[in-house]
């Protein structure tokens, strides 16, 4: 079976985590959840054929600190939607700090966005200007919905079923094609 993926919610329907079928099976027969969607597909057990779930809620509200979206490779990327900010690539991808570190350039979400290898060896150690270069968009920290990743948020917002349960961020809406 393919990798089967829950959206679970808290107790408020805030969204808490994304967690495989196991963990959601599990909760669900401790009494810990409850189905709120189900995948509309069945699985079997040894006990007999279930539904399978596509979101489920815990049954009290789990109180966590909130997390802080850290600055990572894997961040930056799912930001700018995996694509250069430079021609639109969406193969080779790297990093590069937009105004250089030998520059003064700081390693934060402004200075930094997805590129290419191509236009990072035009681009080598200038600035976009100096390089003849612009940037599709100017970078900046994103939003993102707490406990959840950014690289999970990208790819919860895509699902029909969890929609509905998620905070919609302008940055990350989806594109639409005229």
């Amino acid at each position: 079976m393919a990798k089967h993926e829950v959206l679970l919610l808290n107790a408020n329907y805030e969204p808490l985590n994304v967690c495989n079928l196991r963990r959601a099976v599990t909760l669900l027969i401790l009494g810990k959840a409850e189905i709120i969607e189900d995948a509309g597909r069945e699985y079997k057990t040894f006990a007999g054929e279930h539904t399978m779930p596509s979101v489920v809620r815990m049954r009290y509200q789990v109180k966590r600190p909130l997390p802080r979206l850290r600055l990572s490779r894997h961040s930056i990327l799912a930001r700018d939607n995996y694509e250069c900010q430079y021609c639109g690539s969406t193969r080779d991808l790297t990093l590069d700090h937009v105004v250089p570190r030998w520059c003064g350039g700081p390693h934060t979400w402004e200075n930094l966005v997805t590129c290419c290898r191509k236009c990072n060896l035009k681009k080598a150690d200038k600035t976009p200007l100096q390089a003849g270069m612009k940037l599709k968009k100017q970078p900046k920290q994103p939003h993102y919905v707490p406990y959840l990743s950014l690289q999970s948020y990208m790819t919860a917002i895509e699902k029909e079923q969890w929609a509905y349960y998620l905070p919609i961020f302008k940055e990350f809406q989806q594109k639409t094609v005229n």
